[in-house]
């Protein structure tokens, strides 16, 4: 019996032993004024946007040709808005409550952004219909575009 204790004792000691080095510390990012003001940030690292959540519209359109090439055109303006640096974030919601989708815009104007919005084909169709709200977020969402750009395997 005295060799599982032994052998117990002996694996607790080894990290010791082994000259185990300390637990890795985080290490505190430091304040980087160019990224900032590129991205405009204020003081905090925020900026203003807009929130769109994309709710469904009085026009569902029913399964077929025409609204498959709508939602590819759905996709093609937001990637057109996206590479235009207006469409920060975009992506699907559950569903809830008619919720069905969100965009973040590059702006603080909701009516800039309500005419960004009425390019997009499932508005135009009246599939979805948009509300509009003022966002304050980190400024560090200007850069999603171009790191998903890396991340995506396409």
């Amino acid at each position: 019996m005295r060799l599982p204790a032994l052998a117990l004792a002996t694996l607790l000691a080894l990290p010791f032993a082994a000259g185990a080095a300390e637990p890795a510390t985080a290490t505190i990012p430091t304040y980087d004024a160019d990224l900032a003001k590129s991205l405009g940030a204020d003081e905090h690292g925020m900026r203003p946007y807009v929130l769109v959540i994309l709710k469904t519209g009085p026009n569902k359109m029913p399964a077929g040709e025409a609204r498959t090439k709508m939602f590819e055109g759905h996709f093609a303006n937001m990637g057109k808005l996206a590479g235009e640096k207006k469409l920060v974030v975009a992506g699907p919601l559950d569903g809830k409550e008619g919720r069905r989708g969100i965009f973040v815009f590059n702006t603080p104007d909701i009516e800039a952004a309500k005419t960004w919005v009425a390019t997009d084909p499932v508005i135009i169709n009246g599939e979805m219909v948009a509300e509009y709200h003022k966002f304050y977020g980190s400024a560090a969402l200007m850069m999603v575009n171009e790191v998903h750009g890396k991340i995506e395997k396409k």
